[in-house]
């Protein structure tokens, strides 16, 4: 039996042990068509995330005693507890800040992984530019609004996670604008070092400095 993950939350969890998690549930959604009923060990589990048995065995311990010692874990059990730590049992709205080549591929990316998936949690309600070229465009069924309106419309849309897929200079007032619309969480696109509030949970995802790192290593 799992415990309260509320009380969970009360405690710090560091934030390698969360990508942990995501990994598997991504492992157990892979799972065949035949398979998520299975018992599934923490060897396989670790295996399979490329982590040890003994560190998966660890990270979920940090949320209730899913498995049965000798035995493993209930695939589709174990999943919807991940499901549920994680947040994602349940429809996240999501806004786009930054309508140009990588804001309008995210857009139809998530559009169409909703569209398709009926357990993707994470729905496209709102994109943002401020071009007024493109303002009433529009990205499938998605409008474009203008960038002053996130404030109130993040409010209004229930907006929990901002991406911000705009030029470096102009990343800081986006970011300043999604927390004034108590966005909780922004995944940063724009090459730049973004200052938030603490209640705030910033990850950056810079693709020009990952190939940098990897070009390293040829």
């Amino acid at each position: 039996m799992s415990w309260g993950v509320k009380s969970v939350r009360r405690r710090r969890v560091p934030d390698v042990v969360v990508r942990r998690l995501a990994l598997y549930l991504r492992v157990l959604d892979d799972l065949g068509p035949g398979d998520p009923d299975r018992f599934i060990s923490s060897q396989e589990l670790g295996d399979r995330a490329g982590v040890s048995a003994a560190q998966v065995r660890k990270d979920l311990a940090l949320f209730g005693e899913f498995g049965k010692q000798g035995v493993g874990y209930q695939g589709r059990f174990l999943r919807d507890e991940l499901r549920r730590i994680l947040n994602i049992h349940r429809p996240i709205g999501v806004g786009i800040v930054g309508a140009g080549e990588l804001g309008t591929a995210l857009a139809r990316y998530n559009l169409r992984r909703w569209a398709a998936d009926n357990s993707y949690p994470f729905r496209l309600v709102a994109l943002f530019d401020n071009d007024p070229a493109k303002m009433g465009n529009r990205v499938d069924n998605v409008e474009i609004m203008p960038v002053s309106a996130i404030p109130a419309l993040a409010r209004e849309l229930k907006l929990r996670i901002m991406m911000i897929a705009v030029p470096a200079p102009a990343a800081q007032s986006v970011a300043d604008l999604c927390v004034a619309g108590g966005v909780r969480a922004i995944l940063n696109f724009a090459p730049c070092k973004l200052q938030v509030p603490p209640q705030v949970h910033l990850h950056q995802s810079d693709v020009s400095l990952e190939l940098e790192q990897l070009a390293f290593y040829l």
